[in-house]
């Protein structure tokens, strides 16, 4: 059922691949450069040697080289990620930038879990970018986040489509005046902030 729902949802996001009707050039080489980036990154044969548990929460394959692609354009001077899962994708995120400053956060616990947050945030001097993962507290970290945001930070939020009650807030998000730029690619999905953009919300076919 899973592959016939991604089989489907690909079909449906069929016009929005390669950066199609996208004018930003910035934007479109976000798209086209470091989402649909086909080359083999030194680290990556390293990384997928590693022994990572498939019965924890865990992103594809081509999610978690994403990430390290992501990190690797973007050079955040932090990262903080809520729900670490198999702990595969913090993996490939630091691999992308060892100088990078990191801190993880199980998020199992809602109190412990914004508390710990705000900790983070305040000794790393703010958010560069953060990585809502495997998390029940989606909505209160964001939320969280949000009071401490700049215009280049980024947001990552993991499995946008895994419940109707997290699909409409990612539709809430989307609309929420605070957030400038989204890019959907079903798996998980990119936020922006940077007040000098027009509002634009993406949908890109990346399954």
């Amino acid at each position: 059922m899973a592959f016939v729902r991604r089989y489907w949802n690909w079909c449906r996001r069929f016009r929005h691949r390669c950066g199609y009707g996208v004018h930003s050039p910035s934007d479109f080489f976000l798209i086209t450069s470091v989402i649909y980036e086909q080359l083999p990154y030194y680290a990556y044969h390293t990384l997928e040697k590693k022994h990572f548990s498939n019965f924890l929460p865990h992103y594809r394959k081509k999610i978690n080289r994403l990430l390290f692609r992501l990190v690797n354009y973007l050079h955040p001077q932090s990262l903080i990620e809520v729900g670490v899962g198999n702990g595969a994708s913090m993996s490939y995120m630091r691999a992308a930038r060892s100088a990078m400053k990191s801190c993880t956060i199980k998020g199992k616990d809602l109190d412990k879990t914004l508390m710990k947050l705000e900790e983070d945030i305040q000794s790393l001097g703010g958010i560069d970018m953060l990585h809502i993962g495997h998390t029940p507290y989606y909505k209160e970290v964001f939320e969280k986040a949000l009071l401490s945001v700049s215009e280049r930070s980024c947001i990552i939020v993991g499995n946008i489509y895994q419940s109707e009650e997290k699909k409409e807030w990612w539709k809430q998000l989307k609309e929420d005046e605070r957030v400038r730029l989204t890019f959907d690619l079903y798996d998980i999905g990119l936020v922006f902030f940077d007040k000098k953009r027009i509002k634009q919300n993406y949908i890109v076919n990346f399954l």
